[in-house]
């Protein structure tokens, strides 16, 4: 059985994603047996439908379309957080986020969601698209948990706190449509995560007003928490943290086949690193570290052409 990675975030880590991508098309011996990228993550700056992590800023439809090009061309599918749970009906008709949505309109992209109001409205008006749903829903009850497995889903992320309970993971059904977090940054059970999911939606609709008038002042509260810096070797202690030899020898056989890397938000040193520690072979690590940094740092083409 496959290993399927969701990579973070499409545009903010656009050059490192696309190195990966041309080593595991180029060198696959230095991956695990198994590993395929199914889709990278995130939305285009400036979407008042993100959520999970903030994200300011604009972007030109050329860039929208070159980036879905570079992706879709390699036969990875762009799959969008569109996770804000406080989207209303005043924003379903958003001119930038429909016009995403209709650039990505081939039958290969994809999204996330937790409103049900926002679903209902992607359904309807994009059919085409494959529908994730969010672990920002946090469902940890097991009722719950099978009935969103039946719903019609291509995916389910499962909230982090199942991670490592192999002796529920055994009886969750649907095991093909569970998408697990691997690295989430969250401390275990954390009693604050519904709290700052709601912020960032807050925040983004928030932010995304501002940029149309950014002349006008912008004053919002702040949500500190210290989990967000975190790096990988921080948090692999955690109860919820999945390493590499369980992703290979428990889950896969086990029948999970999705594995989500977070880490929309972070410096791209922070994901090179996970991508390291999950998907290549211990004994290739050192020599792919090397020539990805070299990619980001320096420009340095990892390939000779």
């Amino acid at each position: 059985m496959p290993a399927k990675f969701h990579l973070p975030d499409f545009v903010r880590h656009f050059k490192l994603n696309m190195i990966l991508l041309e080593m595991l098309n180029r060198q696959p011996e230095i991956f695990y047996d198994g590993v395929e990228i199914a889709s990278v993550y995130g939305t285009f700056p400036g979407s008042v439908w993100n959520g999970g992590r903030s994200f300011s800023g604009k972007i030109d439809a050329k860039s929208v379309q070159g980036i879905l090009e570079k992706f879709n061309s390699r036969n990875i599918p762009l799959r969008f957080t569109f996770t804000n749970p406080h989207v209303g009906p005043e924003h379903l008709r958003d001119p930038f986020c429909n016009t995403c949505m209709k650039m990505a309109d081939n039958g290969m992209n994809e999204v996330i969601v937790v409103s049900p109001l926002l679903e209902d409205y992607i359904r309807n008006r994009y059919p085409n698209f494959k529908i994730t749903s969010s672990t920002c829903k946090q469902i940890e009850d097991m009722d719950k948990l099978c009935e969103e497995l039946e719903k019609d889903y291509n995916l389910v992320v499962l909230d982090y706190n199942w991670n490592n309970k192999f002796e529920i993971l055994e009886k969750i059904p649907h095991k093909e449509k569970c998408e697990l977090l691997v690295n989430a940054c969250c401390t275990p059970n954390c009693k604050r995560r519904k709290e700052h999911y709601d912020f960032v939606g807050e925040y983004q609709i928030k932010i995304t007003e501002h940029m149309k008038h950014p002349d006008e002042p912008f004053n919002f509260r702040d949500f500190e928490c210290p989990q967000m810096g975190m790096a990988l070797y921080q948090t692999i202690d955690y109860p919820t943290h999945i390493s590499p030899k369980d992703i290979y020898n428990r889950y896969v056989p086990m029948g999970y086949e999705n594995f989500k890397i977070e880490g929309r938000s972070v410096p791209d040193i922070n994901i090179l690193e996970a991508y390291v520690y999950y998907m290549i072979k211990p004994e290739y690590r050192d020599e792919a570290r090397l020539f990805m940094l070299l990619a980001l740092t320096r420009g340095h083409k990892y390939f000779n052409n």
